[in-house]
């Protein structure tokens, strides 16, 4: 084995000593599996009725990362924003249910839970029982369209603040597209700025759908996409690596941030004094992408906390998403086992594009 992968199965055997607090957005996600053979006719419409005969609750965004820190033994603290309803309490007991540590975060009659819904119809024909054969018809999302109040902005900072001497890193989570729609605002964006700067020693780590340009401080992830999203005029090929380090390398020069850009089965791009390209695995079959992103973020974060460098914690973070995307239907993660295996080829899957 190369020294490289050694660093990184030692370090796995210390996950129980990392914490790392899961700051922002938190969503729960439910898969209702439906069979057309159990459909019925409504008496009341005369239209066709879904039956649900089973449902799945995970937690979702933050929640995935948590889900895979928990799942590679790291110690989690979730801070961010549940409403007082069902799909708050669901989250709530998907993320206890992990272990992650949910006394930090806030709870509101103000606000609803945020929830992605994914009807799964069976196909014609396929075993019931096989949670793979299912394929997504609809999906139905429970969304805030107003900004939380300042009350809860406070006490979301009040938590992180009070984290930071516990935490070895913090991951922020900005999910949504929609400005101030969700946990992270644009003044919680510039409270945690000045807080990473003034923060010696804890790592601080973001990753943005839509606002990556506005960080400052800390480490700044996106996807090829949403990095060139950044700029006016972005190249028309949007998978070639030459531009992704040329624009990666204007972006973390304009914000004075370390850039790490993830390319799909490319792996990713680490930023640092000269950019390196991190090969992925090359995983065959079906995949399901949903929440690759954020195991990657666990991965990479949980390397850096355990004192890996940033390509060998991108090593890791290519690996646990590697594992996940080849769980269907679900948002996947990865276990310690899974992870070691992989990284000594013992499972077939090598790395490369």
């Amino acid at each position: 084995m190369s020294n490289q992968v050694n660093n990184i199965i030692d370090a796995l055997a210390r996950t129980g000593e990392a914490k790392i607090v899961v700051f922002g957005d938190y969503a729960l996600d439910k898969y209702l599996y439906s069979n057309p053979a159990n459909d019925e006719v409504s008496a009341e419409t005369g239209d066709n009725a879904f039956r649900i005969h089973k449902k799945k609750m995970m937690a979702g965004a933050g929640g995935t990362i948590t889900n895979n820190l928990r799942s590679l033994g790291a110690n989690v603290r979730c801070i961010g924003i549940l409403g007082n309803d069902g799909e708050g309490l669901e989250l709530e007991n998907a993320l206890n249910a992990v272990g992650a540590d949910t006394s930090y975060l806030i709870r509101t009659d103000s606000l609803c839970t945020c929830a992605y819904t994914k009807i799964l119809r069976l196909p014609d024909g396929a075993d019931p029982a096989d949670d793979n054969a299912y394929f997504e018809w609809k999906r139905l999302d429970f969304r805030n369209f107003v900004e939380p109040s300042m009350d809860i902005q406070r006490k979301m900072m009040e938590n992180l603040e009070a984290s930071l001497e516990w935490a070895d890193a913090v991951i922020v989570i900005d999910q949504f597209y929609q400005r101030n729609m969700g946990a992270v605002t644009d003044w919680i964006r510039e409270q945690v700025n000045e807080m990473a700067g003034n923060s010696h020693g804890t790592i601080f780590y973001v990753d943005s759908r839509s606002f990556a340009n506005e960080y400052r401080n800390m480490i700044i992830k996106c996807n090829n996409l949403e990095l060139f999203s950044l700029f006016e005029n972005p190249p028309a090929d949007k998978e070639d690596l030459g531009e992704i380090i040329r624009y990666g390398k204007l972006a973390g020069e304009k914000q004075a941030c370390e850039m790490l850009v993830t390319c799909g089965k490319k792996g990713m791009i680490v930023f640092g004094q000269e950019p390196v390209r991190v090969p992925g695995f090359k995983v065959t079959g079906p995949i399901d992408i949903v929440g690759a992103g954020d195991a990657t973020t666990a991965g990479f974060v949980l390397g850096l906390s355990l004192g890996l460098e940033k390509t060998e914690a991108a090593t890791l973070g290519c690996c646990v998403s590697s594992i996940t995307i080849q769980q269907l239907n679900t948002t996947g993660k990865a276990t310690v086992q899974q992870v070691a295996a992989r990284l000594k080829g013992e499972d077939g899957v090598v790395r490369g594009e």
